[in-house]
C-alpha cells in the first residue's frame, strides 16, 4: 500500500518528552519520505468532534525549540473511552463508529498512536474495528507498560522526583524533621524507587512491598542512634494504608468527575507523627512531575522512537509497538505490550541495591 498521508496522535496523561516524538515522526516522514502529517488534536476526542480537530503539520514543528517544550502541543485526554463514551446523565453509549468515521474523513493511511496501557488498548480496539493500520510508541512517566524497559516522560518524573528530595534534605536537617514525599505511581513504585535511590531516601514505600509502621520506626529509631536528625521517606500514590485500604480522592464534578490516588503521604505522615512522636512535614508533588523541561534521556528516546514509528509504517508493520530494550529500539505486538502492568520486581536490582544501601522498604 503507498503512503501518503499518516496521522499522529497523543492520549492519555501527559508527560514531558512527547514533543519530541511528534518533532521526530514529522522529520522524518516529511523529509525521508514525502509524507503528509497530520496531529490530531486532544486524542481521540479530537476524532469524535465534526469537524474532526486536526492539522496539517509543517515545518516549525521541526525545531529544536520542541526538544525543550514540556507537555503536548497536540493536547491529549485521559476520559472518555469510545467505546463506552460517559453521558450527562450518567449513562454510557458506544461513540467507536464516529471516531472512526473521524479516521477515515482525514484520509490516513496510517496512525502513530502514543499513549500507556490504556489508551493503547482502546486505540488498538479501534483500528481492528475500523480496519486501519496503527503503530504505537508508549508513554506513562509510571514506566509499567511490558516489552520496553522505558517509557517516554519516566525518566523527567525521576528527576523531578529526585530533586525534591535534594531539596527537603536541608530542610528536614535544619528542622529535625521526617520529610515525607508523595509521588505518582498509579500501579507501581517505579518512581518511588529510583528516586529514593537517586535522591537518598531512608524509607521507600511502593505497593508491591507491604510495609508496617512498626518497621518504618525502627528504621527511624536506628537513625537517631546512629546520630541522625532527619529521615526522607518516599511514598507511591499507590501504597495502600497498613489495613490495605487505598486512599483517593474526586477531582472535578458531575459526568466528569474523576477518583484517583492520592492521601497516602499525608496518611503516612500523620501516623508517623502519632506513633513515633516525631515531627512530619509532607510533600506532594502530583502534576509537577509531568510538566517541565524534559530531561535529555526523554528527547532522546523519544526522538529514536518517533523515526522507528515511521520506519514500521513504511516497512508494512502494523499493529506493533516501538520499545527500548538492551540499548536499542525494537518493536513488539501491541497486545503483548499492554497485557499486564511491569510492575516492581520485590527481588530485582533495584530493590536489592536499595536493600544493599540500607534503605528500608518498611518490611
Amino acid at each position: 500500500m503507498a503512503i501518503k498521508r499518516i496521522g499522529i496522535l497523543t492520549s492519555g496523561g501527559d508527560c514531558a518528552g512527547l514533543n519530541s516524538i511528534i518533532r521526530a515522526v514529522y522529520a522524518h516522514a516529511k523529509g525521508h519520505f514525502g509524507w503528509e502529517v497530520i496531529g490530531i488534536h486532544n486524542g481521540t476526542a479530537g476524532l469524535l468532534a465534526r469537524p474532526v480537530e486536526a492539522t496539517a503539520l509543517d515545518e516549525r514543528v521541526a525545531g529544536s525549540d520542541m526538544l525543550r517544550q514540556g507537555g503536548t502541543i497536540l493536547g491529549t485526554t485521559n476520559k472518555g473511552d469510545p467505546f463506552a463514551f460517559l453521558q450527562e446523565d450518567g449513562s454510557h453509549i458506544d461513540r467507536s463508529g464516529e471516531v472512526i468515521e473521524g479516521f477515515r474523513l482525514l484520509g490516513l493511511d496510517a496512525l502513530i498512536g502514543i499513549g500507556g496501557d490504556g489508551s493503547l488498548d482502546i486505540l488498538r480496539r479501534l483500528a481492528i474495528q475500523g480496519g486501519f493500520q496503527l503503530v504505537a510508541i508508549p508513554k506513562t512517566i509510571d514506566n509499567d507498560l511490558g516489552a520496553t524497559e522505558l517509557s517516554i516522560g519516566f525518566e523527567t518524573a525521576v528527576q523531578t522526583a529526585t530533586s525534591a528530595l535534594d531539596h527537603l534534605q536541608p530542610t528536614a536537617a535544619s528542622h529535625s524533621r521526617v520529610m515525607v514525599l508523595e509521588v505518582m505511581g498509579r500501579d507501581a513504585g517505579h518512581i518511588a524507587l529510583s528516586a529514593g535511590i537517586a535522591g537518598g531516601a531512608d524509607v521507600i514505600l511502593i505497593p508491591e512491598i507491604r510495609y508496617s509502621f512498626a518497621a518504618i520506626e525502627k528504621k527511624l529509631a536506628d537513625l537517631r542512634k546512629g546520630g541522625r536528625n532527619f529521615a526522607l521517606v518516599i511514598v507511591a500514590e499507590a501504597v495502600r494504608t497498613e489495613n490495605g485500604q487505598s486512599i483517593t480522592s474526586v477531582h472535578g464534578g458531575g459526568a466528569t468527575a474523576m477518583q484517583t490516588y492520592g492521601g497516602i503521604g499525608h496518611y503516612i505522615g500523620t501516623e508517623l507523627a502519632k506513633r513515633s512522636g516525631a515531627e512530619t512535614r509532607v510533600t506532594v508533588l502530583g502534576h509537577v512531575q509531568r510538566g517541565g523541561t524534559p530531561e535529555p534521556k526523554d528527547r532522546v528516546l523519544g526522538s529514536a522512537f518517533g523515526v522507528h514509528a515511521v520506519d514500521l509504517i513504511a516497512e508494512g508493520k502494523f499493529d506493533r509497538m516501538v520499545a527500548w530494550n538492551s540499548r536499542r529500539v525494537i518493536d513488539v505486538p501491541i497486545v503483548d505490550a499492554i497485557k499486564g502492568a511491569a510492575t516492581v520486581d520485590p527481588h530485582g536490582t533495584l530493590v536489592k541495591t536499595a536493600r544493599g544501601l540500607g534503605i528500608s522498604f518498611g518490611d
